[in-house]
């Protein structure tokens, strides 16, 4: 990547950012764009989440993140204690992982 597309990549992030300070208040407060600002979010944590847990380089792996990921939707579905879920999805994979 050249300097000059990193540098305009980080003045465009800058601009976006500053936009946002710089919106007036009533635009923030419509219930549309309240509404949009959660989706976004929401929908950006699911692919940040999906390439991570799926993804190794350009390809699709599918290996023992996946069933430890289902036992985590399951634990915390059931109201578990997040470092419950964290220690036996952690636990689930290692394992999956010495029997492969």
């Amino acid at each position: 990547m050249s300097w000059v597309a990193l540098l305009v990549a980080g003045g465009v992030c800058y601009l976006v950012k500053l936009f946002g300070y710089l919106a007036p208040h009533h635009w923030l407060e419509h219930p549309r764009i309240r509404q949009m600002a959660g989706m976004v979010t929401v929908a950006l944590l699911s692919a940040l989440f999906a390439v991570q847990a799926l993804g190794s380089g350009h390809s699709l792996v599918l290996d023992a993140r996946v069933p430890a990921l289902g036992v985590a939707a399951l634990l915390l579905s059931r109201r578990a204690p997040f470092i419950v879920v964290v220690v036996v999805a952690g636990a689930v994979a290692a394992l999956l992982r010495l029997a492969t």
